[in-house]
């Protein structure tokens, strides 16, 4: 009877001991990153260290881990950083096609901020909606767009005063979309029809979206001879807005305007000295990128309709202000000199033209190369159907001397491309990958750990991203791995379908996205909301 007790006892203790063991084994990480030169987002110095990671979070960072872990991967002493946060993108134009957005992934991006200059779905909440539902590789949050609010309450794009009506129901639509999840206003005041909004009416939809904790983030007016009027511009906007202002993809277009750089980092200076919460985004190439109509004719030109526009160069006596004022766009500013600065893009009209220049058309059009005659190309072009084009008239110096700013973040303007398809501009495939391997190993403009700051955590602080951005226990595991020695754009603007390199490990919410080179089948990435969202 004695024995059969001790037995039963005996039993009963394994049984409570066992489960114990079971779960004693269970691995105490999913993931841990080891032997790495961790460059954390703050601009602090970089550290050796290893990064354990339970589901979507990081959970511990310390010199050496050494407990058991699902899957450790050793980075071989390439750098650690948190996954980079583009603010400025049209990832819309892609992201469906493209959900693995590989050319971002494969330069550490792990966060696409859409809805830019102005322009954005109204309402935003559908098409969140509809990227909640896609399967995707990266996180992808958006702006509202002014632009776009304006097009949705004055019919035809119209160059007038908003009424006090449509201003109600403009600032009505900038509440929707924040309570809809945006993270700030957009306005693009070079496009129509942001072009011809009176600053007053945009402090009035800033304000709104000021007060629900968004931010306003702008291209500006004019970047070219009247830069330094646009860029005092935008920060009246956020001062009396009361909310943080940006000057996104912040240049100077035109070699006659070139060097202004320095009043406009001044007028900065200034503005944060008195308390305005002012700030610049930029991306490392000497050219810029949008439609040929956009850039090369005048405003007062696009105003109104498609139809609007072609009655206006059909007419003999409008054409030929229209073909003074682009030929002087073309000399001066947008086309930086020479026609052969003007570079296609894409053409749906005909996709042979994609990497022809504007001298090239002109030729093509039986007429001798001159302002005058490339300004009737660009008619001719806008005429059968409009392209996009690059626009090489950057100064590097102003580039640099952008850059090197404290208030300055890394933002691509990008899209998500079809791989092979166009003519697009590199900064889709190398903006960060670029100044990694350009700005910071070879030419020693920043260093790498303020490079990474500008691409992480400023970003993430000027969204309100609390969760993101830096390497700290608790944050979201969105993590870069990179070769410092190795990390480079590879994308030309002759051959701009080329992905970074360098980049051998990347993680979204904790899942590895990237490795050894090669995408996974993993889609962790999740829409990201502001601060004003409502369900």
């Amino acid at each position: 009877m004695r024995a059969l007790y001790l037995c039963t006892l005996l039993t009963a203790g394994l049984a409570l001991i066992a489960p114990l063991d079971a779960v004693a084994q269970d691995p105490v990480y999913d993931l841990v990153l080891r032997n790495g030169r961790i460059v954390d987002g703050t601009g602090s110095p970089w550290f050796r260290g290893d990064i354990a990671i339970r589901g979507a979070d990081i959970v511990r960072i310390a010199p050496a881990i050494t407990e058991s872990a699902r899957r450790t991967i050793d980075v071989g002493g390439h750098v650690i950083a948190p996954g980079f946060i583009d603010i400025h993108t049209h990832a819309r134009r892609g992201i469906f096609q493209v959900p693995t957005a590989e050319n971002y992934v494969r330069q550490g991006v792990t966060t696409l901020i859409e809805g830019p200059d102005g322009g954005s779905p109204v309402p935003l909440r559908p098409f969140l909606a509809r990227l909640d539902s896609l399967a995707k590789s990266v996180n992808i949050g958006s702006f509202i767009g002014q632009g776009s609010i304006r097009s949705a309450v004055i019919p035809s794009d119209s160059n007038r005063r908003a009424t006090g009506t449509e201003l109600q129901q403009m600032r009505t639509l900038v509440e929707q979309g924040m309570r809809d999840g945006a993270f700030g206003l957009s306005s693009g005041l070079y496009y129509v029809p942001g072009s011809f909004t009176p600053t007053e009416e945009v402090i009035e939809l800033a304000r709104v979206a000021g007060r629900m904790g968004g931010i306003y983030i702008s291209h500006m007016r004019d970047e070219a001879s009247q830069v330094v009027t646009s860029v005092k511009e935008a920060i009246r906007i956020g001062e009396e807005g009361l909310l943080p202002t940006q000057m996104t993809h912040h240049k100077v277009v035109g070699p006659g305007n070139w060097g202004q750089s320095l009043e406009t980092l001044r007028l900065v200076d200034q503005a944060r000295a008195r308390g305005v919460d002012v700030s610049i985004d930029q991306y490392p190439y000497t050219a810029s990128a949008t439609s040929v109509q956009a850039a090369l004719l005048p405003t007062w030109a696009q105003e109104g309709t498609r139809s609007d526009v072609l009655a206006r160069i059909k007419d003999p006596a409008t054409r030929a202000r229209i073909r003074t004022e682009s030929a002087r766009i073309i000399q001066f500013e947008r086309g930086g000199g020479d026609p052969r600065n003007v570079v296609l893009s894409a053409c749906d009209f005909d996709a042979s033209l994609a990497g022809k220049n504007l001298a090239d058309v002109t030729r093509m059009r039986g007429l001798e190369i001159t302002f005058g005659n490339a300004a009737e190309a660009a008619l001719w072009i806008v005429e059968k159907g409009g392209c996009g084009g690059i626009f090489h008239a950057i100064n590097e110096d102003d580039l640099r001397r952008i850059l090197r700013h404290p208030a300055t973040m890394i933002a691509s303007d990008g899209e998500v491309p079809i791989f092979g398809k166009a003519n697009p501009h590199p900064r889709s495939y190398g903006t960060f990958a670029r100044v990694l391997g350009e700005y910071v190993r070879q030419h020693q403009v920043i260093t790498i750990e303020e490079a990474v700051r500008k691409m992480a955590a400023q970003p993430a602080q000027r969204l309100g991203l609390h969760d993101r951005g830096l390497l700290r226990p608790g944050m979201k595991a969105d993590i870069a791995v990179f070769d410092p020695a190795r990390v480079r754009d590879a994308a030309t603007f002759e051959k701009p379908h080329q992905y970074a390199e360098g980049f051998s490990v990347v993680l979204v919410n904790g899942a590895v996205v990237l490795e050894a080179g090669a995408m996974t089948p993993a889609r962790p990435g999740r829409v990201l909301y502001g601060s004003a969202r409502t369900r």
